[in-house]
This record gives C-alpha cells, structure tokens and sequence, in this order.
C-alpha cells in the first residue's frame, strides 16, 4: 500500500459529522483516504415533526442526512452493516433481535466478523472507534467499539501467524472534557438534572466525564470547523441544523484540536505526544 488509509468504525448516521466532522478533511487534504463503519441505519432516532413525512421511513431519513453529509467529508467508501438502531439502555428497543447491541449480546463473533470484513477490503493502517464507554453511554456505540477492537486483535494475531495484512495503530476518538464540563454547569444553572439529559433524558453526563479516557494525540483542526459546521447540519433530525451563534463561538474558541486516546501501540505514560495518527506508520507493508 502507498498511501494513508483511516478507517472510522461508528454506530449510527450522524456520529461521523458531529465527532469527526472536522478531522475527517484533514486527514483528506493531508493525502489520506478516510473509510467509514455506520452499523445501524438509525432507525430509533428522535425525529422532529417537521421533518416526518418527507421518507418512508426514519432509516430512509437518516440515511439521507448520511449521504448529505458525506458531501463534505469526502469518504472513500461508506461500509453500512444494516443492523437495527437499538435505542439507549434500558429502552424496549435495545432488545430487538435484529439491533445492534442485542447481536452484539448474543452473537459478538458474527458482529466482530462483519468489522473484519471491512478492514480487510480497506486495510488502514489506522482504526478510530468509540472509548469504552462509547462517549455517553449508548449501547451500540459500545457494542460497534468492542467489535472494532475485537476485529483489530484479530487481524494483529492472524498476522503474527501468517504475515497478512494487519492494521498499525487503533485510538479511540476522545469526548471533550471541557463540553462536558460545559454542559454539566450549564444545566445545573439552569435546574436541570445533569445524570438526565437528552430529549429522553436518559443520559447521564456526570458518568460521561467519568469515563473520559487519557488523550495522547491532538490533531490540529482549527481549518476545518466550516466544514464540520456543513455536515453537522445535514443531520437536522437529530438537531445538527440548530448551530447556535454561542454554539459556533464556543467551537471556534475551544476546538482547534481533536483528542485522541491511543490503544496500539500501547503509550507508555498518558500525555500528548503526538499530532499525527499516521506517525510511524509503514505504507509498504501488505
């Protein structure tokens, strides 16, 4: 291979554009083809009454707000899985025989393979996924986390047997303390509940920060934030087309870097000290 090759390995139509949407373009000016996992069609996602109506139904919905989005994100290739959206934990959804965490559940190895499929048409060298606790606790972003990381394991060991293709290095994309510290203060001072937030109010914050994971990498993005404003916005249904004026200010005072906690090579202290997932990176290796 003569050439960078990421691949993104996410649960649900719109986690690319509001987690990556400004690495993503990066990567891409820096010469790297980005490959995306979206394991669920979004079929449980909270959908505006305006926007009902317009599709069959809310994967046809999402699904668009995909294929919108990656106008600006420029994928190389998009990897839909097609398993059902399973809804937060302890929702009725997330018992659905055909959801992702439920086939994550009751047959991890099938979902692992699915992964493995992927990265062997794609072969990156680099592998970003959710942290363990998948960001904010959604069960199908830990469900597609623990089959990624299966899935790299797995192609490290058979490598280590065979000397084919493996991928070099795997990061979890890192949740931003300082957003959700953000958003703790302002929903105390607002007299809202920071373990129930949400439109269902059934994410808890506080256990997000709890769960923040060392970063060891920081791409620079600062360039890039018009563009991950632009795909944001395609996913309107899930509240991508309400960038406030605040909102934007905030991201461009805060945001000129993209964390990155990395998993292999394991780091030896938990400290930034690197701003290139592709460093050290072998191109001619098969």
């Amino acid at each position: 291979m003569d050439k960078h090759r990421l691949l993104i390995s996410y649960a649900h139509p719109d986690d690319e554009s509001f987690g990556l949407g400004a690495a993503i373009p990066k990567w891409i000016d820096d010469g790297a083809d980005v490959f995306l996992i979206c394991a669920t069609n979004g079929e449980v996602g909270h959908v505006p009454e305006a926007l009902r109506g317009k599709y069959e139904t809310v994967a046809e919905l999402r699904l668009s707000e995909l294929a919108c989005a990656r106008q600006y994100l420029k994928f190389k290739d998009i990897f839909l899985l097609g398993y059902r959206d399973s809804g937060m934990l302890g929702s009725e959804t997330a018992n659905h025989p055909d959801c992702l965490a439920y086939r994550w559940r009751h047959q991890p190895e099938r979902v692992a393979a699915d992964v493995v499929a992927v990265m062997r048409k794609v072969k990156p060298q680099v592998v970003i996924t959710f942290n363990r606790y998948g960001g904010y606790g959604h069960p199908d972003h830990i469900a597609i986390q623990r089959a990624t990381v299966r899935a790299f394991e797995c192609l490290r060991k058979e490598a280590a047997r065979t000397k084919a293709y493996a991928p070099q290095r795997l990061y979890y994309a890192a949740y931003p303390k300082i957003s959700l510290r953000m958003r703790i203060w302002k929903a105390r001072l607002k007299g809202q509940d920071p373990r129930r937030m949400g439109i269902n109010q059934d994410v808890d914050t506080l256990k997000s920060l709890d769960h923040i994971e060392p970063v060891h990498a920081r791409v620079p993005i600062a360039p890039y934030l018009d563009i991950w404003e632009r795909a944001s916005r395609c996913h309107a249904s899930q509240g991508g087309g309400r960038i406030t004026r605040t909102a934007r200010l905030l991201r461009r005072l805060l945001y000129h870097r993209q964390g990155f906690t990395r998993v292999y090579p394991a780091p030896n202290h938990d400290r930034v000290d690197e701003d290139d997932l592709f460093a050290n990176v072998v191109l001619n290796e098969c």
